[in-house]
Parts: C-alpha cells; structure tokens; sequence
C-alpha cells in the first residue's frame, strides 16, 4: 500500500495506464475549451449538488409518520435511509463511469429526468414496498450529483481546483443539510408526500437552468462499457492513495450516517417527542460546520491535505463524546453535530481534493471507486444505527458512532506512522 515519493496523489505509478486517461499536467480538454470555471457556473454546480442529493435525505425526518402511513415499525421505516443509500451507491458504481466516456450534459440531463418520474411515483406509493422500490430508484439517478462534480473539477483550472471542489461540495453539503429541515417543515404542514412533490418541481427548475447554463462537453474517447468498468477496478487495485482516501471517507461518512439516523428516533421518544419540523431544525446546526469545512479544498491546494485529515478526524471523534450526553443536554448535542459536521464535510473535501488532484480524463471512475466506497459505508452506518437502536437507545448510538470516528482516527494514525502520502 505504500505509494512512492515520486507518485503524485491521484497518479498511477510509471507503466500503469487507464483506458481515456490523459497525460499528468496535461491540459485537459475541457481546460483549453473554457479556460477556467465562471463563478456563475461554479455556483450553479454547487446548487444543483445540493438540490439533487438532498433527494436522499428527505427521508430522514419522515420516518415516523411513513411508519404509521404504511403502519410498520421504525425499525423497518429506518431501512429506508439504507434502501436509498444503497441505490446512490449502484448509481455511483454503474452509472458515473459514463461521465469519463459519454457527454456529461446529456447524461446530468437525463438523469434528473429519470428522477423526476420516481420522486412522483414515491409521492402516489401506497405501499411500503412500493415507496421503498422508488426510494432505491431516486437513489441510483441522485448519482447525477456525482457526475457533475468530476466535470466542476475538469473545468477548473489545476491552481484552484480544490477551492473549486471544496466551493461545490459545500453545496451539495448543505444540500444533505437542508435537506431534513426542509422536509421536516413541509412534512409537518403539509403531509410527508408533499415533499417528493417538491422535489421534483425543484428537479424540472434546475433542470431547464441546466440545459440552457451547462457548457458543451468536448469529445472523449470511446470506451467500451465492460473494459471501462475493468478500468474502475485497475485504479482501486493500483492507486493506493485513492484507496486509503476511500477508506477513510466511508468511516466519516459512515458515523454522519448513525448520527442522522439515530437522531430522529432519540428526539422522537422520550423525553423530547419532537415532530416532524423541529427534528428537522437540527440540520441548521451543521450549516456552520458545513460552511467551515469548505475551506478544506483551499488546505489541499496549500499541501497540508494530510495534516487536515488528521484534525478533520479527531474532530469527529470528540464531537462522538459530546453527543453522548444528549439525554442530558441539547447544547451539548447541537455542538456536537456542528464538531461532527466540520469533520464529516472537511474530511470529503479534503479527499476528492486529493483524488482528483492527477487521473486526468478519469475522474469520473475516480469518483466512482470513492465514493462507491463511501456510501456504501454510509448505507452501514445507517443499517447499525437502527439495529443498535433498537438493542440499546441512544448510549448503543453513540457507541457506535464513536466506535466508527476511533476506527477513522486509527486509520489516519497508521498511515501516518508509514508515513503514507495520503
């Protein structure tokens, strides 16, 4: 696993080469094409980010009253988190592949009009099983997020391709964020189908903005479907770096997962019973995080990613210690979402910082073996939170999450001690 001073983060090692790969500091096409990232672009990726994932997370608020709409237990309603969580990941390992081979806009387009249709479908489910069918759906076409991150990043230039990345992940960040007190709020007034049906109003809106904003996506080289996917498999066995950055994000985003999970059943029960709409307003309390974790892109672009990554994880760890305490304290719960966000969303940042710092012409198949990674370990954080709910409350939560930041800092420490270059 240990990757040689002379390889730079994101690089194959000399005589390894990828499918539609371009030469390291070569300019890629679409550099040469836009010369740079407008700020207007830049923010318009970061709204359509947030907008698209958060798709994911609108679920989590509505448990509840989803449970008693199809009258089944929490814990069941619970694996709906999981169910959509596992659909992104299909989505982020079959689908944004393409995004290296097939024109990005089209393919972005097409995706949120797919998502479109089943965020409907989920508003008319009248089962459970039906919702949970569309829910998985919504997560697999919800990986447009995903394809339209590699493309910020290819359009930048490389001095400021971090503050680029850390500029649109922040969006897609609040987008997670926001997510649950928006839903928490129409949900409460309006009934928890009304929120699909806003999100697909949102989803037509960007994407009529998108089809008219989005820049031309310059011709790459065409690459069978099967060796394409092969190739997604030579850069997880070959790039070390992009490995340990892998693993490191599924255990931070694996521990966000149990908190947000667990969250909603401990304000739910005893001694709290929030609805719905104040649930959701605990999503506010990582905003702050979220806005100061996104100057993590601009650590990587200065060299000191690895430093940040230690910090990012420690952070995580302390923010486990005060959550514990929530049965007891509000304040120390709030401040520990905002520790555990700083964290969570710094560390991403700092990540795809990293990872896309050389590949260039594979982005899209970099993103897919990190972020595959990353939600899937998101999908069982959130699997472990409901059944550690259910075999102990809160103090089995937030062990649990605990458990999961100690494992990321232990991760960090070992590559240290290797001295890894991650």
């Amino acid at each position: 696993m240990t990757v040689s001073s002379e390889t730079t983060p994101g690089q194959t090692t000399p005589g390894q080469t990828i499918p539609g790969q371009i030469t390291p500091g070569q300019p890629t096409p679409e550099q040469t094409a836009s010369g740079g990232l407008p700020a207007g672009l830049t923010l318009l990726f970061a709204i359509t980010c947030g907008a698209v994932v958060a798709n994911i997370y609108y679920v989590q608020p509505l448990l509840a009253d989803i449970a008693a709409t199809f009258q089944v237990g929490m814990g069941t309603a619970g694996m709906l988190v999981t169910v959509t969580q596992v659909g992104y990941a299909l989505g982020l390992l079959l689908v944004v592949p393409l995004g290296d081979t097939h024109n990005r806009k089209r393919l972005i387009l097409t995706l949120l009009a797919l998502c479109i249709v089943l965020l409907l479908a989920a508003a008319a489910s009248p089962g459970f099983l039906i919702f949970a069918a569309a829910s998985l759906g919504v997560g697999v076409l919800s990986c447009a997020a995903q394809v339209a991150v590699p493309f910020a990043a290819s359009l930048a230039p490389d001095h400021s391709r971090g503050r680029t990345v850390g500029t649109v992940m922040s969006g897609l960040i609040l987008g997670i964020l926001l997510a649950r007190t928006i839903a928490g709020a129409i949900g409460h007034y309006a009934g928890w189908r009304a929120v699909y049906i806003a999100a697909a109003v949102v989803m037509t809106v960007l994407g009529a903005l998108l089809a008219r904003a989005l820049p031309a996506d310059p011709a790459r080289p065409s690459i069978p479907y099967g060796r394409l996917m092969a190739s997604v498999l030579h850069l997880a066995r070959t790039d070390a770096v992009l490995r340990w950055r892998s693993l490191m994000g599924a255990l931070g985003f694996a521990g966000f997962s149990v908190l947000w999970t667990g969250l909603t059943f401990v304000l739910s029960d005893a001694p709290y019973h929030f609805d719905q709409a104040t649930i959701g307003l605990f999503g506010l309390a990582g905003l702050a995080g979220a806005l100061a974790a996104s100057r993590a892109g601009r650590l990587a672009d200065r060299g000191h990613a690895h430093a940040a990554t230690g910090l990012f994880a420690a952070a995580c760890l302390a923010a486990w210690g005060l959550m514990a305490l929530t049965h007891w304290s509000l304040i120390a719960l709030t401040a520990g979402i905002l520790l555990l966000d700083i964290g969570v969303q710094g560390l991403q940042i700092t990540n795809q910082s990293v990872i896309y710092a050389g590949n260039h012409g594979a982005r899209g198949r970099v993103t897919t073996v990190y972020l595959t990674t990353y939600f899937v370990g998101g999908a069982c954080g959130s699997a472990v939170a409901s059944l550690a709910w259910d075999l102990g409350g809160w103090v089995a939560v937030s062990a649990t999450g605990g458990a999961v930041a100690l494992a990321l800092l232990g991760c960090w420490l070992l590559a240290h001690a290797r001295r890894e270059e991650v």
